[in-house]
């Protein structure tokens, strides 16, 4: 433990909060010495099937752990619960804990229905667990045997030289060691690789958010660290979430940085970074005035989502996009709406097949209509044509009429058939 910048030396600053906490128990101990000691786990309480589950408490016992004294491996197990109540960190079997002594529910001398805070333990105190320690410095396992004699030879000399100092390097694609029900350890999990002023939250798999900034190398240095500070100043904030990296060696132990065109899925919340995405189409030929610049190009605050397939669901109310300039919509292979109501475009001009377009489109009731009195007008003509008679009075004109006759008809057909010309879904004004 170090000194906190306050000058604090943690330790004394835990046993005063807890012999402050303690002297207000009735009737109890009014001197407390917190003790720290290290544990190896060897069971941990994740489901009903948990052969400890009944036990500890059920499902309150979800996170405990059973584990061996590292001073006294020959002890009985002891239980440790979780320190941390609501951020879950749960070691793995083999991995190495903190354990500390803390009061417990009978800090005011009420003790639970079994008598005891917690099943199994006694005293006003519970031993608590902190998060495993960085054994192997490595987010995917810091497991370590306690015996690593015990291992197949083709493991024993890794466990046995990393104890010797130096470092582990496993590109098996697997570990001998127990580290639990499900847990198979990979070799191609690579740590990130952090820079100045970081906060980084690794998974054990690949997945990780970065609390960041812009990192700018001084001269003679040129060499790019990432791919988001080829622009703006060092200590530009950026936050990086990804799951799932791109780049995946056997040699695990080499750290990587995000890579938002590998990765498997990403979200970037830049202020002045340019991001090198490889956008999936860039085709932007609609456009007149205000063309937007490439995902690649662009510097400056933006939020980017990146992966193999995005989805927008809203249960109850809308789904809301809104922007100072344009909205761009790119597909290689389609643009397609499906709904069951209404389609409205509210717009000054809509242009259909270019932004060249210049051909006005027909209002379709007053087409039907000026089309309706064209052929009334035409059919009185051709009902009097049918019926003329030549000089002398009375000589029918057979050929004329015959004609006329066949024009009026297929007028009156094409009358009746006129509002089929007006489409049943599309409007405009």
């Amino acid at each position: 433990m170090g000194n906190t910048r306050s000058g604090i030396h943690l330790p004394n600053f835990t046993n005063q909060s807890v012999n402050n906490l303690m002297g207000q128990v009735p009737n109890g101990p009014t001197q407390v010495t917190p003790s720290f000691k290290a544990g190896r786990v060897k069971n941990i309480i994740l489901d009903e099937t948990n052969s400890k589950f009944k036990e500890f408490g059920e499902w309150n016992s979800i996170g405990y752990i059973e584990y061996q004294d590292i001073v006294t491996p020959n002890a009985n197990l002891a239980i440790a619960k979780p320190y941390f109540a609501n951020i879950k960190n749960l070691p793995l079997l083999e991995e190495i804990v903190w354990i500390v002594s803390l009061p417990n529910t009978t800090l005011n001398g009420i003790p639970n229905d079994t008598g005891n805070s917690t099943p199994g333990i006694t005293s006003t105190t519970t031993e608590y667990y902190i998060c495993p320690t960085a054994f192997w410095n490595h987010p995917h396992h810091n497991g370590f045997p306690s015996n690593p004699q015990t291992l197949p030879e083709s493991q024993q000399k890794d466990y046995i030289q990393t104890q010797l100092g130096n470092h582990r390097r496993v590109t098996d694609q697997s570990t001998e060691i127990n580290l639990g029900n499900t847990f198979i350890e990979r070799s191609n999990i690579h740590p990130l690789l952090p820079f100045e002023g970081d906060t980084i939250y690794e998974g054990r798999w690949g997945n990780s958010i970065r609390i960041g900034s812009t990192i700018k190398l001084k001269p003679p240095f040129n060499s790019s660290l990432n791919n988001w500070s080829s622009v703006g100043t060092s200590g530009d904030p950026i936050m990086i979430l990804r799951n799932g990296q791109g780049i995946q060696t056997d040699q695990g132990w080499i750290p990587t940085t995000e890579d938002i065109n590998n990765d498997e899925s990403s979200i970037y919340l830049a202020s002045t970074q340019k991001i090198p995405l490889k956008a999936s189409s860039t085709n932007y030929t609609s456009y007149t005035n205000y063309i937007p610049q490439k995902p690649d190009q662009y510097a400056g605050k933006q939020i980017m989502v990146n992966s193999g397939r995005l989805v927008f669901n809203s249960t109850t109310d809308h789904i809301l996009l809104s922007s100072a300039l344009t909205i761009n919509f790119n597909a290689v292979k389609g643009f397609n709406f499906d709904t069951t109501a209404n389609f409205v475009i509210q717009s000054q001009q809509i242009k259909l097949g270019s932004k060249n377009a210049t051909e006005p489109l027909l209002l379709g009731n007053q087409t039907v209509a000026l089309l309706d009195q064209l052929i009334m007008s035409l059919s009185g003509f051709m009902q009097i044509c049918s019926t003329l008679v030549s000089t002398p009075p009375g000589t029918p004109l057979a050929q004329l009429n015959i004609a006329a006759a066949q024009v009026d008809w297929s007028l009156s057909a094409l009358q009746s058939n006129l509002n089929n010309l007006k489409s049943k879904y599309n409007y405009t004004v």
